[in-house]
């Protein structure tokens, strides 16, 4: 659902469209992959799911912290990462967000591919 916000910067005024989103996870089917699934039921996709989300996500997956598309994953699975190192580059709102380790250690999981679309708090990459 869209709502219409008025919001005044420095006196200045905005209009704002804001789409909203629960709070509370969905079931995983996303639109876009509803979308794909009509569009082209090829076995192709099918295919790569297993090898990108080799591993369910567990409660330490780390989450997205905001909705937007994957563009680029820059670790694999098995790669070693530092603290802070970037994994992901997320855009959200024509901006190209990078999405750091939290922690040193291992990538045991990734739970997207380029071109997903993610709402906040749906895992992406867990690191053991």
């Amino acid at each position: 659902m869209l709502r219409k916000f008025k919001i005044s910067i420095d006196g200045k005024e905005y209009l704002v469209e804001m789409e909203e989103i629960g709070g509370v996870p969905q079931a995983p089917i996303t639109t876009q992959t509803a979308v794909a699934a009509q569009a082209a039921p090829t076995p192709a996709p099918v295919e790569e799911v297993p090898s990108v989300a080799s591993t369910p996500a567990g409660n330490d997956a780390m989450l997205s912290p905001m909705p937007g598309t994957i563009l680029k994953l820059l670790v694999n699975i098995g790669d070693t990462v530092q603290e802070n190192q970037p994994l992901i580059i997320l855009e959200a709102m024509k901006m190209e967000n990078e999405i750091v380790a939290g922690k040193a250690g291992t990538v045991t999981g990734i739970h997207v591919q380029q071109g997903d679309m993610v709402n906040p708090g749906e895992p992406l990459i867990t690191i053991g």
